[in-house]
């Protein structure tokens, strides 16, 4: 099968895989060849496939769609973090987390900001 796994912005990973596993709301699944079509929302969570040469890779996973159409398998999700392990993927997942929270942060207080300012030039122009 062929895996092709998308972000909003560019194509994260395509690869040659025997078999594909993810989870669900309503469980873990795994994919092979044979399997018939298939689709279904993703929650965030871990991604396994078998390479062609037998190695197993995991991802890291933000929730998303996946599509299995004949021989090709769509992940289409918000963000990926590829390891080697589970513990090195952890640690790197953490330290996006916290990368995205501070980003969030002062995203947040750079839009409250703006609200105040607006609010201010409402009441100066009221008057």
């Amino acid at each position: 099968m062929k895996l092709k796994i998308l972000l909003p912005t560019e194509v994260f990973l395509e690869t040659e895989i025997n078999k594909i596993t993810a989870e669900a709301e309503n469980g873990h699944f795994t994919l092979l060849p044979r399997h018939l079509d298939f689709v279904t929302a993703l929650i965030p969570g871990i991604l396994l496939f078998q390479t062609i040469n037998n190695e197993t890779q995991i991802i890291a996973i933000d929730e998303g769609i996946l599509v299995k159409c004949g021989q090709e398998v769509l992940v289409s999700v918000g963000n990926a973090i590829k390891g080697d392990s589970l513990e090195t993927l952890q640690q790197t997942v953490e330290k996006q987390f916290k990368i995205l929270d501070e980003q969030d942060r002062k995203a947040r207080a750079a839009s409250a900001s703006l609200e105040a300012s607006l609010i201010r030039h409402f009441v100066e122009f009221d008057k």
